[in-house]
């Protein structure tokens, strides 16, 4: 087994830790039903242990319809069956935490589902009612008040749909996502008190952190003005009075030890920052990077960016190449637009996946090498690349939202393969996946990969287990040629990576720690490939 890392010893191993981003419907099936669930998790404990992960995140594992994959919550403080129970939950952060790895969960502020009891209690309690005030229900516009309150964009890219819905009580209600996903009001106390006892709740089950979704969204502007002409600030986006919620919620995890991660997209540096001033979250999700092209200078620019936004707060920054919502590494890699945009997402991209792949092993050595904590999302270690769905098996309502022209975020989610000669690539011993498996899935099978000494799961574990060589000092740019990225860490660790079209002559080091693939025939680093040394 992989010893633990550097950041499993600290205090604040938040700091520089690895993140293993666990989508439980698609990770290991325990019981054979076809969808993934915690006993399938415990299961593979050993295999994130061997990986050499410092912690899960969990996507959303709560009472839910599923009709936006979990983040439609009906109920907090339950498990949905289809993935286990409270008892088992509390049994996988345990012995999770046995073997060195802590868990997050994640948590959706801006919403809940239809099927909450507080939305329940709204519909039943009628206009005007006190139950209502808990969410955001106005009276129409128009002589029939037959028009939506406002002129609010759905926060799915590309759909065309309202985000208010009328009642036959005439009634609207406010979901900037589905309809089955209606907002809450957080001006309400309630609302306020609610979620702090949720945190608590996980927080004395053993988490040790919480990723906060759609951060920046929860606060409303009272009036509901339109956006259209609206002045600053915006009516719904990145309010001042966010920030007296986070630090409410620090309150509440500093007296836990526990971290949060916010998935705030802004494009304003400055705001950006507020949300990691110490009162407030610990880390925020780095999007920057995410998004950012196969280029040198911009993925220069961006890491550059980066630290420069966490720098003034003393906040870590994250890297994140994929997650659940985003095209796979090894497929976007693979294209001739290699950026991520939600609204460029399009079915039938020409995609070169070996291009991709020899890329994407050189993005995770020159991400891993970077200050501050890594996301890895499941799969990612394996190479697996973004899937085409059958149109009739997309669940996703980000595709139906947008009228079907949008390939939605299923292809990234496809269940994992492990075994490559058991049924459904040892997904699930008997029922057919949730989602269909394409047609070779089982060449990436864990299982045969962990034979492979040059895979990609090789790649990963051998990344992981050096990792801690580049120690936790600022990042230091070394002379390179156009094209090529070259930085020292504080310890004496060196990246490259080679962007350019052709090879590159290796800096002065006294050793070759890892490179994502061989050097030419004249020791120098090819295009697309990534070496660690040590200087």
């Amino acid at each position: 087994m992989a010893q633990p890392s550097h950041a499993r010893r600290q205090a604040d191993w938040w700091r520089s830790a690895v993140i293993y981003q666990v989508y439980v419907r698609s990770f290991a099936d325990g019981d054979g039903d076809g969808t993934g669930d915690l006993a399938g998790v415990r299961a593979r404990l050993p295999y994130l242990a061997e990986l050499g992960v410092d912690a899960l995140w969990f996507n959303p594992w709560y009472l839910s319809p599923m009709k936006d994959g979990g983040y439609d919550v009906a109920d907090y403080r339950t498990v949905d069956p289809a993935f286990g129970t409270l008892a088992e939950a509390e049994k996988l952060i345990a012995e999770a935490r046995e073997r060195g790895i802590r868990t997050i969960v994640d948590i959706v502020p801006n919403h809940v589902s239809d099927q909450h009891p507080w939305f329940r209690a709204a519909l039943a309690a009628g206009p005007g009612s006190p139950e209502r005030d808990l969410f955001h229900f106005r009276p129409g516009r128009g002589q029939d008040g037959e028009l939506p309150p406002n002129d609010w964009p759905s926060q799915f890219v590309g759909s065309t749909e309202p985000v208010w819905t009328r009642l036959p009580d005439g009634d609207w209600y406010l979901h900037l996502f589905t309809p089955e996903q209606p907002d809450l009001n957080w001006a309400h106390p309630a609302v306020h008190r609610e979620h702090e006892d949720i945190l608590r709740f996980w927080f004395e089950r053993g988490v040790e952190g919480v990723r906060i979704d759609s951060a920046a969204l929860l606060a409303k502007d009272p009036d509901l003005p339109d956006l259209a002409g609206a002045p600053d600030p915006h009516p719904f986006v990145d309010r001042d009075e966010l920030h007296d919620v986070y630090r409410s919620w620090r309150a509440v995890a500093d007296e836990y030890g526990g971290v949060f991660v916010g998935e705030v997209w802004l494009p304003d540096a400055e705001r950006f920052a507020r949300y990691l001033r110490p009162d407030e979250l610990h880390t925020a999700f780095n999007f920057a990077f995410l998004s950012c092209p196969w280029d040198a200078d911009r993925l220069r620019a961006a890491i550059d960016s980066t630290l420069a936004e966490h720098a003034p707060v003393g906040a870590p920054a994250t890297w994140v190449l994929c997650n659940h919502d985003i095209t796979r590494t090894v497929t976007r890699y693979g294209r001739a637009d290699t950026g991520f945009d939600f609204a460029a997402k399009a079915f039938g991209t020409p995609t070169d996946l070996a291009l991709g792949t020899r890329r994407a092993r050189a993005a995770a050595l020159l991400s891993l090498a970077l200050p501050g904590s890594v996301y890895l999302y499941q799969g990612e270690e394996l190479g697996l690349p973004e899937a085409d769905i059958p149109v009739d098996r997309i669940e996703d309502p980000m595709h139906h939202r947008s009228g079907g022209t949008d390939p939605g975020r299923d292809g990234c989610r496809v269940p994992l393969p492990w075994s490559a000669d058991a049924p459904y690539a040892g997904f699930g011993s008997r029922g057919e996946p949730w989602l269909p498996q394409p047609a070779g899935w089982a060449e990436y099978a864990a299982d045969r990969q962990e034979r492979d000494p040059h895979s990609m799961l090789t790649l990963y574990r051998e990344a992981l287990a050096a990792r801690p060589a580049f120690g936790e000092g600022p990042l230091t740019w070394l002379p390179a040629p156009e094209g090529v990225l070259a930085f020292a860490r504080a310890d004496g660790a060196l990246c490259v990576v080679n962007l350019a079209a052709t090879p590159t002559e290796l800096p002065a080091h006294s050793e070759l720690l890892l490179s994502s693939g061989p050097l030419d025939e004249s020791g120098r680093l090819p295009q697309d490939t990534a070496v660690w040394l040590r200087a």
